[in-house]
C-alpha cells in the first residue's frame, strides 16, 4: 500500500475531520494548522486569528482505494467554498478554504478541479491552493473530537449535520457501508 497525504481547510477541523474519518481508503485524519508564520502555535493562538494558520486536516489515504479527485468531491460537498475567511458562524482567517499540496502532481489535480468548481459557480469560489508549509498538528484534546463528544452543543448542532450529509451523500465512500454514521 503507498499511502499519498493531502491536507484541507473546510472551517473547523472537527467537521472536516469527523467526516474524513468516515471515508473508505481513507487511514489516518489528523487535525491541525498550517500555513502560517508562528511555529507550532496553539489553538488559543490560531483562534486569535493573528497567527495566519488554518484550522486544518492531514489525510494519509489509499490512492488504489480513492482518489484525490473523490476526495476533493468530498470536501466541496461537506462545506462552502464561496466564503471567504469563514463556515457559518465560525468566523476568521483559521476557518478559510483551502486546499494545501504535497506534490505537484496534487496541485495540477487540485487546479482543475478547482476551476471546474469554479466555472459551475461563476465565479465565486475563494478556495486557496497552496504549497504546504508550517503545519503543525492540533492538541491531543482535538484529535478524534466529534468521535469523543458526540453530544457537546458544536459537535450535535453542527458537525453531526455534517456527517449525516456526508453519509447520505456519498454513501458508496463509506467505510463500513451505508448504514454507518
Amino acid at each position: 500500500m503507498q499511502l499519498q497525504t493531502i491536507t484541507l481547510g473546510g472551517g473547523c477541523f472537527w467537521c472536516t475531520e469527523a467526516v474524513f474519518d468516515r471515508v473508505r481508503g481513507i487511514t489516518d485524519v489528523e487535525s491541525g494548522y498550517c500555513n502560517g508564520h508562528v511555529l507550532n502555535p496553539s489553538y488559543e493562538q490560531v483562534c486569535r486569528g493573528d497567527t495566519g494558520h488554518a484550522e486544518v486536516v492531514r489525510l494519509a489515504f489509499d490512492p488504489a482505494v480513492i482518489g484525490l479527485r473523490e476526495i476533493l468531491e468530498i470536501f466541496f460537498a461537506t462545506h462552502d467554498p464561496t466564503t471567504l475567511n469563514r463556515q457559518g458562524n465560525d468566523v476568521g482567517t483559521q476557518y478559510r478554504s483551502g486546499i494545501y499540496v504535497e506534490t505537484p502532481e496534487q496541485e495540477a489535480l487540485a487546479r482543475e478541479v478547482l476551476q471546474e468548481l469554479n466555472q459551475a459557480l461563476k465565479g465565486a469560489v475563494s478556495t486557496e491552493l497552496q504549497p504546504l508549509s508550517n503545519y503543525t498538528a492540533a492538541e491531543d484534546y482535538h484529535q478524534d473530537y466529534f468521535a469523543r463528544n458526540p453530544h457537546q452543543g458544536y459537535c450535535a448542532f453542527v458537525v453531526g449535520p455534517k456527517v449525516a450529509k456526508f453519509s447520505k451523500t456519498f454513501a458508496r465512500f463509506l467505510k463500513n457501508g451505508p448504514a454507518a454514521s
